[in-house]
């Protein structure tokens, strides 16, 4: 006689049950962790800027409700510090984001002809959503705080297409101007001033294997962006030891796993240029990139 659906659902249930129990050791509960840390995320940046809550919101009360489930998720979280150390850490450096979201909503708003205010920014720019998020991650993943981070700046991703990871190093006025497909790597450092679009890649290069044949974790694979520096869509930058100077432009569609001079300008078919970007840069002989 055929198992019914019942008795298949029941079987199928003791088998994950005993392939779980092999484990050598109990695995964390990590059951509603997630919605938890999107729920901490969505209340700090309330409180960052109430005045675009969805609801009404005292910045006492949210800190309030956002330190309460900070406690228990880090209570939750194998590794993570005591929350009586990192609570009060976190939020003396709010007044230095919220310093630091200001700068990035400036440089959005004077930076894209689009914007007809910073308040269309915060309310309609998915460069928003990303960059705050990604700026109270940094904060806890500075502190030492395992997964938590992760787990906001991919919900950010999730909804925005962009993918920013917490232990990037970024500078004020930062700027993605429409943003989908933008990915930076964990040990990104970025200056001052920059504007990236769409489909950036600030990635590794390759992946260093040590002898057991496993990657070599914690060093540093991703480039080094200067001050005031333009990426445009679809540029790819790889590798720990590239550095982007300042004042540098990157064209659409470039491959660069070279370091490139300050002020100087590379384009998918062409290599830097050896003056600075001026109006008249397009008169200046071009190079293959791929000669850098």
């Amino acid at each position: 006689m055929e198992k019914t659906i019942l008795e298949l659902v029941r079987a199928a249930a003791r088998a994950l049950e005993d392939r779980e129990a092999a484990g050598d050791t109990p695995a964390p509960d990590y059951r509603g962790l997630r919605r938890q840390a999107e729920r901490f995320t969505d209340g700090m940046i309330d409180v960052l800027f109430p005045r675009f809550a969805p609801l009404p919101v005292s910045r006492e009360e949210g800190l309030e409700e956002a330190a309460e489930l900070l406690e228990a998720m880090l209570a939750r979280i194998p590794g993570a510090p005591r929350a009586e150390d990192l609570i009060p850490a976190l939020l003396e450096s709010l007044p230095e984001v919220r310093r630091q979201l200001e700068s990035d909503l400036l440089a959005a708003y004077q930076g894209d002809p689009a914007a007809k205010s910073v308040d269309e920014v915060i309310l309609c720019y998915p460069a928003y959503t990303a960059i705050s998020t990604y700026r109270l991650a940094h904060v806890l993943y500075a502190q030492g705080v395992p997964l938590l981070p992760r787990m906001m700046t991919e919900y950010a991703h999730r909804l925005t297409g962009i993918d920013i990871h917490p232990g990037a190093a970024i500078g004020d006025s930062f700027f993605i101007d429409h943003g989908t497909g933008v990915v930076i790597g964990e040990t990104t450092t970025i200056g001052r001033g920059v504007k990236l679009y769409q489909h950036v890649t600030l990635g590794a290069k390759s992946f260093r294997v040590g002898e057991d044949g496993s990657l070599v974790k914690g060093i540093k694979r991703h480039p080094d962006i200067g001050d005031r520096v333009v990426i445009y869509s679809g540029a790819t930058i790889l590798g720990g030891e590239t550095q982007i100077g300042n004042d540098c432009v990157i064209g659409g569609s470039v491959w660069l796993t070279h370091s490139v001079p300050a002020g100087k300008m590379v384009l998918a078919r062409t290599a830097v240029m050896d003056s600075t970007l001026t109006r008249d840069v397009m008169q200046h002989t071009f190079l293959d990139c791929s000669m850098l």
